[in-house]
């Protein structure tokens, strides 16, 4: 994927480093402030397209390509989950270099993964020894700013270390499922 992006950036200019070191030292005080619930809501609108909602933000749609019988009208989950991932290391990389003084003048991240979906939703192969789902990632970051290589490597190494996002990608994730059926649904 090929997106002209040295529109030379300045990742300082929006971000309030006041707050910014307020919430890290509120963190580091009591690190139990932390833990938070996200929620979001997912409903078919028709076919393979869902709108999910989160807060009060519009629905953004989830769909999925031609060939896996959808109208390609918006990215599919896992690219939306790839996504989340990128977006979650950006900020990372924003904040850190934000908090150590560092300016940056260039934050890109492409992402590929590497999934098996011949399970089809579960109408398709189904040998139960198969790893379904995303099992490599690949992130190329490209950075650029007023720091040498090694700080902009270590910003993004230490961005790639806390990212949630990452974390819920690396390690087992505990999934409790519930369903509603019926008249109750």
């Amino acid at each position: 994927m090929s997106i002209d992006t040295n529109n030379g950036i300045d990742t300082t200019k929006n971000i309030d480093v006041d707050r910014l070191k307020d919430l890290s030292e509120k963190n580091k005080a009591t690190p139990e402030q932390g833990r938070k619930k996200i929620q979001v809501k997912s409903v078919t609108e028709s076919g393979f397209r869902n709108l999910n909602y989160a807060r009060d933000h519009k629905p953004f749609l989830i769909s999925e390509p031609h060939p896996l019988l959808g109208d390609d009208q918006a990215p599919n989950p896992t690219e939306i989950a790839l996504g989340a991932l990128g977006s979650c290391i950006n900020v990372g990389i924003q904040a850190i270099a934000t908090y150590r003084g560092v300016t940056l003048t260039k934050i890109e991240i492409e992402l590929e993964g590497e999934i098996d979906i011949s399970a089809v939703w579960g109408v398709g192969d189904l040998d139960p020894e198969k790893e379904l789902g995303i099992t490599k990632v690949r992130a190329n970051i490209s950075l650029d700013g007023d720091a040498d290589d090694a700080t902009l490597k270590q910003i993004s190494d230490d961005a790639v270390k806390w990212s949630p996002v990452a974390n819920t990608f690396i390690r087992p994730v505990e999934l409790e499922t519930a369903t509603t059926t019926g008249s109750n649904a």
